[in-house]
């Protein structure tokens, strides 16, 4: 599993991994696939990338990095950026925490989604209506009102 999670980069979602791993193993259930997901994630073998309001998708690359996510059609990239290791070392000085780790993902509208809304393949409406959960959209609205 672990092998064609890394052979991909797209970040799959458990139904992705599912039809990857069923190709050379077409007898395993999509529960054993959902149980070992999220036994490789606790034993760091595999990211597992949760996002509010998105299906969780995960990563075979566990090295420190960044993701773009796309909010029209959930798309998530890599972001080829250096890992703000200095902040795990500032933070605990300032806050008195133990810092474990960090996560950074930016959200957007990938460029072919924003072609479509360009072309009026895509409702721009809908695009708020269907794809932003409830929580991106409470702060889109008041980003929306601090600039009225």
């Amino acid at each position: 599993m672990v092998d064609e999670i890394c052979k991909v980069c797209s970040h799959p979602t458990a139904d992705e991994v599912y039809a990857l791993v069923r190709k050379r193993l077409p007898r395993i259930s999509l529960g054993t696939i959902y149980r070992n997901l999220e036994l490789l994630s606790g034993k760091g073998l595999i990211q597992k990338l949760d996002s509010a309001g998105t299906q969780r998708r995960y990563d075979g690359n566990t090295e420190n990095h960044y993701h773009l996510r796309c909010l029209a059609c959930g798309l998530v990239k890599d972001i080829l950026i250096r890992p703000l290791n200095e902040w795990e070392r500032l933070l605990p000085q300032d806050t008195g925490y133990e810092i474990l780790g960090h996560r950074l993902e930016f959200f957007g509208i990938c460029p072919s989604c924003k072609l479509e809304k360009k072309n009026g393949q895509v409702d721009p409406a809908g695009l708020e209506r269907g794809f932003f959960n409830k929580k991106e959209r409470r702060i889109n609205h008041g980003i929306k009102r601090l600039k009225n």
